[in-house]
């Protein structure tokens, strides 16, 4: 599908989908490499300098010598963004990548690109979820969970693969131990008995920025929020369930297996309160 983007590489803003690497790059066959998305839209970039942050952070983790500053990127995003229409919805795409080592990366290797391009901003719909059968989350000590590394996103392709074939438009993981990570795509929050409750944050799955947001205004606005071990079970007696995530922002689930459900209160404050923070 035709769509308009560009992207900042070897100093220079380019059209269409630039080559970054080649077939003997060492992020090609080693996956040495890092991303993370912000959205423009509607005029705003909610925390773009927080995604730019992370984007550095992931890299160091992985081994990578950023190029840029967290500034510096964000600098570039705005220079990018400013090139669009002024509402148009975009995803900001940041990368870090290895062109040279051997099993581990090269930090002295490391390149960057930044693409800026069109993507519409998901409405809420009819956003269904099942359970993920036979894959889990990984823990710390089984794979680079605390960046945003390219390489721990097939397993959501898997899940989300499987979900489709059964008739849904999402996945729930659990972590290594059985309890509720998150959806393959987003983070997800349930509520029950007047209280939000969320997957506190072990490592297994990336406690998002949008997730983190959404927590502060609710909070901030009088309601609980639990950060705890969720048990599946639980999700099949919430009053409600819905999704954060940079992507999508805050969006409802309609049906979990088979039980559905409406998009609840919490839900619709949760969207209001951060609609009307991100344009504030």
């Amino acid at each position: 599908m035709a769509r308009y983007a560009l992207t900042f590489l070897d100093g220079t803003w380019q059209e269409g989908n630039p080559p970054i690497m080649g077939p003997l790059s060492h992020a090609a066959w080693m996956s040495s490499i890092i991303f993370d998305g912000a959205r423009g839209f509607e005029g705003v970039a909610p925390d773009l300098d927080r995604h730019c942050v992370r984007a550095v952070a992931s890299a160091r983790f992985m081994g990578l010598e950023p190029t840029r500053t967290a500034e510096e990127i964000e600098a570039l995003a705005r220079e990018g963004l400013a090139k669009f229409p002024a509402n148009a919805a975009v995803y900001i795409r940041p990368m870090f990548w290895a062109e040279d080592g051997w099993i581990e990366p090269d930090p002295a290797a490391t390149r960057f690109c930044l693409s800026i391009y069109e993507s519409a901003l998901p409405q809420p719909g009819e956003d269904t979820a099942c359970f993920a059968q036979g894959l889990r989350r990984p823990s710390p000590e089984m794979a680079p969970t605390l960046a945003k590394a390219a390489c721990l996103y097939p397993q959501s392709g898997f899940a989300m693969r499987q979900a489709k074939q059964r008739g849904f438009t999402n996945a729930v993981m659990l972590d290594p131990i059985g309890n509720v990570a998150e959806f393959a795509t987003a983070n997800i929050f349930m509520a029950k008995d007047g209280a939000v409750h969320t997957p506190a944050a072990n490592g297994t799955f990336l406690a998002g920025i949008t997730r983190s947001r959404v927590i502060d205004l609710l909070r901030h606005d009088g309601v609980e929020v639990v950060e705890r071990a969720i048990r599946p079970a639980e999700l099949a007696a919430a009053d409600e369930i819905f999704q954060t995530g940079n992507f999508a922002k805050v969006l409802p689930c309609t049906r979990i297996e088979d039980r559905h459900l409406q998009p609840g209160p919490f839900y619709t404050k949760a969207r209001k309160l951060y609609w009307d923070w991100a344009h504030s």
